[in-house]
Order: C-alpha cells, then sequence, then structure tokens
C-alpha cells in the first residue's frame, strides 16, 4: 500500500489537478485500481513550484499543508494590468509614467503587515457554489469578499524598471497576485504577474522538490514517510495492548503532561493522531484519526 508525501516541482502550465493526475498514473500498476492521491494548496498553471501530493492514508491530512505558511518569487510588470491579475489575461489598462526603488521599496514595505486582502476574480474561490473564474469568463460580475491574511516578509531581489522581482513569506490564503496588484496600485500603475515560483510551503525546503522526470525514474525514493508530515505534532508512544485498544477507537488515560494534537506510535508502527485532554486524575488520549494500514497490522 502507497502512503506517503512527495514535493512535485510543478511544471509551467500544468494544473494542479492534472499534477495530482499525472502522479496517480505514475504510481498505479496497470490493471489495479487508481491509488488515492490529493495535493494541499492549488498552483496556478503560470505557477511553478512546490506542491506537496499526499498519497494514499496521507490524504487524511491534507489540512496541515492548506494551512501552513508559503514562500515565493514572484515577478511582475508595472506597466499593465490583465483582467487575470497575470499575464495570461486580457489587458485592461496601461501605465507609462516610472518609480524609482526608493519608491517602489516603500510601496513594497507598506505590505508587510496582517491585512485584508481581496482575491483575484479568477480564481478558483467559491461563490454561491460556483467558482469565481467560472463566474467571470462567463461574462458575470461577482464580488469578491476580503480575506485576512499577514505577509511576513518581502525580499526585493531586482528592479528594471518595469519589472520587479520579490521574494514573499506569507500566510495561508495569501494571493500573490493580490499583492502584485496592490503594490502597483499603491504606485499608481499595474501590478500583472508574469513569472510566479512557489519556494516552500510549511517551512519544507526547496531541496526536496522532485521534477516529474525524478519521479518516473525513482519513484518510490521520491515518497517521504507519513511520521515525517505529521513532525510538528508530538509523538506519542503505546504499548501494543494500549495500541489496540487506541486503533478501536477507545479512549485511553496515559502518565502525560501534553495536552494538545499528537501523533501515536506502537513501536515502529504509526497509528494515527489524537488529542490529549485533562481527566479526572490523568491525561486522556482521545483518538481523532486511526490509520487502516496499522488497524491490519495490530488488529
Amino acid at each position: 500500500m502507497i502512503s506517503g508525501i512527495l514535493f512535485l516541482d510543478k511544471p509551467l502550465g500544468w494544473t494542479s489537478r492534472r499534477a495530482v493526475n499525472e502522479v496517480i498514473r505514475l504510481f498505479t500498476p496497470a490493471g489495479s485500481k487508481k491509488i488515492k492521491a490529493g495535493h494541499t494548496g492549488t498552483l496556478d498553471p503560470l505557477a511553478t513550484g512546490m506542491l506537496p501530493i499526499l498519497l494514499g492514508e496521507a490524504t487524511r491530512f491534507a489540512e496541515m499543508g492548506l494551512n501552513a505558511e508559503k514562500s515565493y518569487e514572484v515577478t511582475f510588470d508595472l506597466s499593465y494590468q490583465t483582467d487575470s491579475l497575470d499575464c495570461e489575461g486580457e489587458v485592461k489598462s496601461r501605465f507609462e509614467t516610472g518609480v524609482n526603488e526608493e519608491q517602489l521599496k516603500a510601496a513594497v514595505e507598506y505590505f508587510v503587515s496582517e491585512q485584508d486582502q481581496i482575491p483575484p476574480l479568477f480564481s478558483a474561490i467559491r461563490v454561491d457554489g460556483k467558482r469565481a473564474h467560472e463566474i467571470a469568463r462567463a461574462g458575470n460580475s461577482v464580488e469578491m469578499k476580503a480575506r485576512r491574511v499577514t505577509i511576513h516578509n518581502i525580499d526585493l531581489l531586482q528592479f528594471t524598471f518595469p519589472l520587479v522581482t520579490l521574494r514573499v513569506s506569507c500566510s495561508k490564503g495569501t494571493y500573490i497576485r493580490s499583492l502584485a496588484r496592490d503594490v502597483g496600485a499603491r504606485l499608481g500603475m499595474g501590478g500583472c504577474v508574469t513569472a510566479l515560483r512557489r519556494l516552500s510551503t510549511g517551512g519544507w525546503p526547496e531541496t526536496l522538490m522532485v521534477s516529474m522526470d525524478d519521479l518516473a525514474e525513482r519513484r518510490d525514493g521520491c515518497i517521504m514517510p507519513l511520521s515525517q508530515w505529521l513532525r510538528d505534532l508530538p509523538e506519542l508512544s503505546l504499548s501494543v495492548e494500549e495500541g489496540r485498544r487506541f486503533l478501536q477507537g477507545q479512549r485511553i488515560q496515559v502518565n502525560d503532561k501534553m495536552e494538545g494534537k499528537v501523533q501515536v506510535s506502537s513501536g515502529q508502527c504509526l497509528l494515527g493522531t489524537a488529542e490529549l485532554k485533562p481527566g479526572l486524575n490523568r491525561m486522556v488520549l482521545h483518538p481523532s484519526r486511526i490509520l487502516p494500514s496499522a488497524q491490519e497490522k495490530l488488529l
């Protein structure tokens, strides 16, 4: 049974769904039922870079990637703007005046904060049950509601007017196309994204990324075990008997002072995740997600 995570370097022009489908094709033996797989945060076709793809049982823990901090490298053009906020859209306005580096730095610095950000109209956000980009492409208007996001840091990597290249560290839900738009608007100009690359998600380093060619050559060698994906959760180890009770969904009293979410194991076997809560006399382990593979081994 295939289970784990791989960090795909998503190719330019691919949707995130296509990337997942290609991974499913590579890892599903001929004539067998398709493996289960999913990604943890959409990348636009224009974007390349880190797309965590969860395989098998690991798909149960996608939220740990969806809620993660992200970092990007983005290049945008101040001289024009499109309806999609990137170079694949229809040009709506052009700007001929220039700005200097000092003005640009001041505009960029303004956005290093917690803020309300309006997502792009051409996005996968659902509005009244439909994707916003589907509504927009049908020629209908839609009001995009602002979202609270945090931009932790922005480094100016290069500036040769009208092109700007930034490295951005930000919270979940941040749209880099919206940031480029807003920086340009603050300067009285455009801000059309011409290149975008996700460098990291959840602090995972760029060096973990693998290309589709890498996957084709050494498939299993590219998969990271689920226990590493759960690295931010403290580990709680149970005896074999306690592990069996856990896998049956029972609550277990433990001699531990931790509180909150934990990953649970027995020996070398990962059992799932749980939450430690105070009981009358001891902490009580409440099962959250139980792995069927562990049940097959221990029950």
